[in-house]
C-alpha cells in the first residue's frame, strides 16, 4: 500500500480492525467447536456409564449415535468437506 493510499483509507481502520478481531474470534470459535477431544471424553464417559450399569444399551446406542455423527462433522470439517 501506498502512502496516499494509507492516508485515504485512514478513516477505515477502526472498521478494517473490528473486522480482524471479529475473525480471530470466529478463528477460535471453530477451533473450539470443532475439537474432537471433547467428543472422544463423551464417549468414553458414555461408555463407564453403560459398563456401571446406570444407563442401559438402548440410550447408549442412541447417543452414541450422536456422538459419532459429531465426529464424522468434524473429520469432514477438517478435511475441508462442505458443511451438508
Amino acid at each position: 500500500m501506498g502512502l496516499l493510499t494509507q492516508l485515504l483509507t485512514l478513516p477505515l481502520a477502526p472498521v478494517r480492525g473490528v473486522g480482524w478481531v471479529v475473525d480471530r474470534v470466529v478463528e477460535a470459535a471453530e477451533q473450539e467447536y470443532y475439537d474432537p477431544a471433547p467428543v472422544e471424553r463423551e464417549l468414553a464417559a458414555l461408555e463407564r456409564e453403560l459398563l456401571a450399569g446406570r444407563i442401559d444399551q438402548a440410550a447408549f446406542e442412541e447417543r452414541e449415535d450422536l456422538l459419532l455423527d459429531r465426529l464424522e462433522e468434524i473429520e469432514a470439517f477438517r478435511r475441508g468437506d462442505p458443511a451438508p
